[in-house]
């Protein structure tokens, strides 16, 4: 399978952004040009606490954008006071859910093995997972970026069959571009994609690995999203603040749009 028969997908992670009011704004304004991005995959990941008012908006505009979570627990219910189980990301409408992101991982002290725990309970649940994976740069700069997100990936997706990676999407995030204007160059983002689609065929095949979407993550905006687009793995975008605009969101979702076309 070639990058043209992979569906794009580009994701807008929210993060701790937005109140209900501009949430409901943002959602229905991407819903509604939604045919600007004719051939992507679109995903609003807001705030858990305006998923469902999200949802409602998007499907008041008409727009078939996807709704997914930041973060989900990998029990599916019990006394674990905070935590949302993936069937309620279901319940309300959420097709994805974002795990492993960096932030979970330094902030949160989230482990290869506990996305590993909570990419299964997605699964089981019904939810595609966006497995986030990336080096720090002090690794980048020590050349351990291949060691790094070699251990990640395996680590993260670990027990998935051949029927369970070509439901998961797999996020290259460098965790020093994301949030600080940084972006890795497409020749270097291109090389780790080109890393992670070799060692998804290691834990299934050359033919599960092809299926498999690998989106780039990491201060994309409009005017680096072409570039990155052009690169044969890199099949879509994880996108942090640029996805509070409409206008940038989109923008970039239309540059991989022009790929698929």
């Amino acid at each position: 399978m070639t990058a043209s028969a992979r569906t794009p997908i580009v994701a807008g992670n929210w993060k701790m952004n937005l109140d209900h009011a501009a949430g409901i704004a943002l959602a229905a304004a991407v819903a509604g040009r939604r045919s600007e991005a004719a051939g992507v995959d679109l995903v609003l990941c807001p705030p858990a606490v305006y998923i469902v008012p999200v949802a409602g908006a998007v499907a008041e505009a008409g727009g078939d954008v996807a709704i997914g979570g930041q973060n989900a627990s990998d029990k599916e219910q019990g006394a674990f006071t905070g935590e949302i189980a993936p069937p309620m990301l279901v319940d309300v409408g959420c097709c994805y859910v974002i795990l492993g992101h960096s932030e979970r991982r330094t902030l949160f002290g989230e482990t290869d093995a506990s996305v590993n725990a909570k990419a299964k309970a997605a699964l089981a649940a019904g939810l595609l997972p966006i497995v986030c994976v990336g080096e720090t740069l002090e690794e980048r700069e020590a050349g351990r970026t291949e060691a790094v997100v070699t251990e990640q990936v395996n680590g993260s997706l670990a027990g998935l069959d051949a029927a369970a990676l070509e439901k998961t999407v797999v996020a290259y995030e460098p965790v020093w571009a994301i949030g600080t204007g940084k972006v890795a160059t497409p020749e270097q983002a291109q090389e780790v994609h080109a890393l992670v689609r070799g060692l998804l065929a290691g834990l299934a095949s050359a033919e599960t690995a092809a299926k498999v979407r690998i989106q780039y993550g990491g201060s994309v905006k409009p005017d680096n999203a072409a570039h990155l687009a052009a690169c044969p793995d890199i099949d879509g975008a994880l996108v942090g603040g640029a996805s509070l605009k409409a206008d940038d969101f989109l923008a970039i979702a239309k540059a991989f749009a022009a790929r698929s076309a």
